[in-house]
């Protein structure tokens, strides 16, 4: 089966029938009840927690129907569905570590992910330590006897750094140690970390999946039973679910996935091509791009690309750079993307990094393109760098 046509079929969860409509009906419970005394009893015994909807706070309907279809996507054992994109990437790394264990972590990891190392890994005797993406096989390095896991993230938060993920992947296995990946950015469209040995495929399904802006969910999935049911036991543990309607919504989003990807992605690289030929733009920072660090690390082992990038304008002046992001018409200002909608944010050196600063002044934006017309975008924009003092 072809991946736009499971996009489609993947995750029924064999309830829809004549006169019930295609979607899985949104699943509303808390409450299971048993058929028998026997039942309820044996309610978690078994593989029943794993395979069956037992408890409303252990997933509903709609959590193994989205799970059924990310995993079938991804190309793994399954997938557990999360509270949030963030929370996928939490459970991952509280599920595969222990006090005294040493997880070593991208420099240029999503912000929140590095708090969750800095604050709570840390202060629970896990010790973090931060690597330059650019590493490849060197990470074997740094590997040392209590190293556990080494989190992933390609290309990186705000920067758009490239791993070498399969150096770093041969690396972490020949030493047995676990690699989670955030492929939040690809998605398993354009990258499938499983087929290329990464052991764990952290998605926040709030981005691409749900495509419309209007919830949070985070995706997990993992290649074997083993690591499946680390995860998901400790996902139960912290009462960390994801609501059914939220799930229905999710998965409806994955039907449309691939069409509105790769519409962005085309839309992206018009834009960023445009870009590159403007006198006010120092710098694009977007893989896809030849003129981009990380360009040959993506064309090997990418199949295509996200619409988000980061912008470096040669202005200095932070109050001209507002007036070019407020005159923006089509861009929304906000976090997040993945969305229907075009946005920008804006981030203010120094950027949370141990190793390589990033020093750029006076900010760094960072743009998403939405499903607009991408002339309307590049006329948006070039109407609002008037704003920008000539030189």
């Amino acid at each position: 089966m072809k991946t736009r046509t499971g996009l489609i079929h993947h995750g029924l969860q064999k309830i829809t029938a004549p006169g019930l409509g295609v979607n899985t009906p949104v699943h509303r419970a808390s409450t299971i009840v048993s058929p028998d005394f026997e039942t309820y009893l044996n309610r978690f015994d078994n593989d029943r927690v794993y395979n069956d909807v037992v408890y409303g706070a252990v997933g509903t309907r709609n959590a193994f129907a989205l799970a059924e279809a990310v995993a079938a996507l991804e190309g793994g054992y399954k997938t557990v569905v999360t509270s949030s994109g963030l929370s996928a990437c939490t459970v991952a790394l509280a599920a595969l570590l222990k006090q005294g264990d040493h997880v070593l972590v991208t420099d240029t990891v999503y912000g929140p992910t590095r708090l969750f190392c800095d604050e709570v890994l840390s202060r629970f005797g896990v010790e973090v330590e931060y690597f330059e993406p650019t590493i490849g096989g060197a990470i074997g390095e740094r590997i040392k006897s209590d190293t556990a896991v080494v989190f992933l993230e390609a290309p990186g938060s705000l920067t758009f750094e490239m791993h070498d993920l399969p150096a770093i992947s041969a690396a972490a296995k020949a030493a047995g140690v676990i690699t989670v990946l955030d492929n939040t950015w690809a998605t398993p469209l354009y990258f499938k970390p499983l087929e290329n040995q990464i052991d764990v495929s952290v998605q926040a399904g709030t981005k691409y999946v749900a495509g419309h802006s209007d919830l949070v969910i985070g995706l997990i999935t993992v290649a074997d039973e083993k690591l499946h049911r680390a995860i998901a036991n400790h996902a139960r543990y912290l009462g960390d679910v994801a609501g059914p309607d939220d799930c229905y919504l999710a998965l409806r989003g994955l039907r449309t996935m691939s069409l509105r990807l790769e519409q962005q992605y085309q839309s992206a690289l018009q834009v960023v091509e445009w870009l590159f030929q403007r006198a006010e733009v120092k710098a694009v920072l977007y893989p896809p791009h030849t003129s981009d660090p990380g360009h040959a690390l993506w064309k090997r082992d990418f199949s295509g690309g996200s619409s988000l990038f980061g912008l470096v304008l040669h202005c200095s002046d932070i109050d001209s750079i507002g007036r070019f992001v407020d005159a923006l018409e089509y861009f929304q200002i906000g976090s997040s993307w993945g969305g229907f909608e075009s946005l920008v944010a804006a981030n203010i050196p120094p950027l949370g990094r141990r190793l390589i600063k990033w020093e750029s002044v006076p900010c760094l934006l960072r743009f998403h393109i939405g499903l607009e017309d991408p002339q309307d975008l590049i006329d948006d924009i070039a109407g609002a760098l008037k704003q920008l003092p000539a030189d």
